[in-house]
């Protein structure tokens, strides 16, 4: 069954501005909302006590320890498209719903993947750096025009389809890679669906657009690398688990790819609070990560931001509203956004 009217839900890792919007805008479905800044944790579980629904970001690993931990929650609706810091299984097993946020930022994300591209082609970001210094020369700085080069677009879903739209803005060729193809789409943009391996070849540029999943898990390693246009740029929105950090790295000491434009980093959240490092328990496999990770930051071809590329004020504006709209359905008993649904908690 859904929660019953007047159920309480408890927003982890908010900020103060959504703290205060949230607050007014469950008001009116009998919400009572608890807020934690934190990630949902072993930690902070115990603020969950006493509530039917959650709402998560992206930090909050939902393992299954931490479900089983969960006693008396029937939703779980995270502030993101993704999932994969999500057991679905579990939380399916534990009578759990979990919704998401399926559309919020495809044009937010998309411009964000073309601020990398051309802060590594026109080297906006060594510029700067520069400048900042009071050196004004100009040596090292040259950079290349996007018009008539090719751009490879891994993954033509929302997102990918508005790169593909600003790519032909600037006069680019597209070439894209996905399992399903719509020869309609492809004829009214202009852009042509190759192979993998025909993409890396061709592509001056490579910027991904998957979702993370046991078949995209490092789908950029060793073998991928040697098979892309020596010199192109890799650019990742999209999650740092779909490159091998150590062999990206191997692929920029070697050349074989000329920069990389980085918005998300493969075990990112040790970057983020270096203090985990020295206070859990990490595989040698994780810490040799979260190594490559800081010799990443210290390249001049590699500009790497902070996964902020959903983080627009109209985009974040979206993704409270449709989470708003989540818990509403679910109190309802007509849950929109549906990741995973246990028969136990469907509505009657």
């Amino acid at each position: 069954m859904p929660a019953p009217h007047g159920a309480t839900c408890v927003f982890f890792e908010t900020a103060l501005w959504e703290r205060r919007y949230l607050a007014r805008a469950v008001r009116p479905f009998g919400v009572r909302p608890r807020f934690v800044n934190t990630p949902l944790t072993d930690d902070t579980v115990a603020a969950a006590r006493g509530a039917s629904m959650l709402s998560t970001f992206i930090y909050s690993r939902v393992t299954p320890p931490l479900i089983k931990r969960l006693r008396g929650v029937r939703l779980i609706a995270t502030r993101s498209t993704g999932f994969d810091h999500i057991d679905l299984p579990a939380c399916q097993r534990a009578a759990i719903t979990v919704a998401n946020v399926p559309a919020y930022g495809e044009n937010t994300v998309a411009e964000h993947t073309f601020a990398l591209i051309l802060a590594l082609s026109r080297n906006v970001h060594k510029a700067y750096v520069r400048t900042a210094k009071g050196d004004f020369s100009l040596e090292g700085l040259q950079g290349f025009d996007l018009k008539g080069k090719t751009i490879g677009v891994v993954g033509a879903g929302r997102i990918g389809m508005h790169v593909i739209k600003m790519a032909k803005g600037f006069g680019m060729e597209v070439l894209t890679y996905d399992s399903r193809k719509d020869p309609f789409l492809s004829e009214v943009l202009g852009f042509r669906y190759a192979t993998l391996p025909e993409l890396l070849r061709a592509s001056d540029i490579v910027t991904l657009h998957l979702p993370y999943t046991d078949q995209t898990h490092h789908l950029m390693n060793r073998d991928v690398f040697r098979l892309m246009k020596r010199g192109a740029l890799l650019i990742n929105t999209a999650r740092g688990g779909l490159v091998d950090t150590n062999d990206l790295v191997w692929a920029l000491d070697k050349g074989l790819i000329g920069g990389a434009g980085l918005d998300v980093l493969e075990g990112e959240e040790l970057v983020k609070e270096e203090r985990q490092l020295l206070e859990q328990d990490f595989s040698k496999e994780r810490l040799v990560t979260a190594l490559k990770n800081h010799i990443l930051l210290h390249r001049e071809n590699v500009v790497i931001t902070p996964h902020i590329a959903f983080d627009s004020r109209e985009a974040l504006q979206r993704i409270l509203d449709t989470t708003v709209s989540n818990l509403a359905g679910f109190l309802s008993g007509t849950p929109a956004n549906v990741v995973t649904q246990s028969r136990r908690s469907r509505p009657a």
